[in-house]
Parts: C-alpha cells; sequence; structure tokens
C-alpha cells in the first residue's frame, strides 16, 4: 500500500504546484490590472478628449462620461483590491477565513453599485455593450454574495473542526 502511495505522490505534487502557479499568476494579473486601473481612472481627462475624436456621443456628453467612468473606474478598482486581498489568503493556504466573507460580500455590493452606475451611464448615452456590462456586473454579484454564503459556512465546518482537534 505504501508503494502505490510513493507513485501517486510525484503526480499530486505536481497537481499542487501547477495550482498554485495558477493562483500566482492570477494574483499577479489582478496586481497588474490594479495599477493599470489607477492610470486608467487618473488619466480619463485626457483619454476622454482623445476617444472623443472618433466617437461623438463622447465629446457631446464630456464632464458626464469623465464623472461617470471615474466613478465606475473607483468601483472597479476596490473591487479588485478585494479580489486581491483573498488571493493573498489563498496564496497563504488559509482562504476560508471571515475577511474573505466579508470580502466577498464587499465584492457583491460594488458589483451592483457598478451595475446601477452603468445603468446611469445609459440615461446618458445608450449602448448595447453598456446593457451586457449591467447584465454582467448583477451576474457578478450575485456570485459573490452566494459565494459569500458558502465561505461562510465553510468558515464555520473550519472552525467547529479546529475546536474538536
Amino acid at each position: 500500500m505504501s508503494e502505490v502511495k510513493k507513485s501517486d505522490s510525484p503526480s499530486v505534487e505536481k497537481l499542487a504546484q501547477k495550482k498554485l502557479d495558477l493562483t500566482k499568476w492570477t494574483k499577479y494579473l489582478l496586481d497588474v490590472m490594479f495599477y493599470v486601473g489607477i492610470l486608467v481612472t487618473v488619466s480619463l481627462p485626457l483619454s476622454v478628449k482623445w476617444i472623443g475624436t472618433f466617437y461623438e456621443p463622447v465629446v457631446e456628453h464630456y464632464e458626464e462620461t469623465v464623472i461617470i467612468y471615474f466613478v465606475l473606474g473607483i468601483a472597479a478598482l476596490v473591487l479588485i483590491r478585494e479580489l486581491r486581498r483573498i488571493f493573498r489568503t489563498v496564496l497563504n493556504r488559509d482562504c476560508f477565513v471571515m475577511e474573505n466573507v466579508v470580502s466577498l460580500n464587499k465584492m457583491g455590493n460594488w458589483s451592483f453599485f457598478i451595475a446601477l452606475m452603468s445603468l446611469v451611464r445609459n440615461i446618458v448615452y445608450l449602448t448595447i455593450a453598456m446593457l451586457v456590462v449591467i447584465l454582467v456586473f448583477v451576474i457578478a454579484g450575485l456570485f459573490s454574495k452566494v459565494l459569500a454564503l458558502v465561505f461562510e459556512e465553510a468558515v464555520r465546518y473550519k472552525e467547529e473542526n479546529d475546536l474538536t482537534i
């Protein structure tokens, strides 16, 4: 029986390493998205002017566009910050903690806020793409809220298990 465990061990270790690598790369991607998001949000007044040379509604509603996208940018940055926090706990191999439940709930709230602000943006000028964004963030918000409930239950089981040992 111990021979079987020895032959399985390298493949289990390889799989664990692949999972860790995927998690690390995803965390790096989130880090890049966070810092690029800051640059994009800060540069909105200039970039919206430039985009206005190609897309007329942006010129017609310059101030509203900058304000709405600035608010959306800040909301997206906060959402990504919470996701980065969760990934830190995953990399530390301690993801079933109440902080992640709190982060997932915040992510759900921010997702709903982004959907609402995108709806406001559609009042200024309607695009099909923004309707898709609204749907995506409503689904993301619901998913985050349900995942928060699942994590909360997992934390409870983990705490009960820790007490019995």
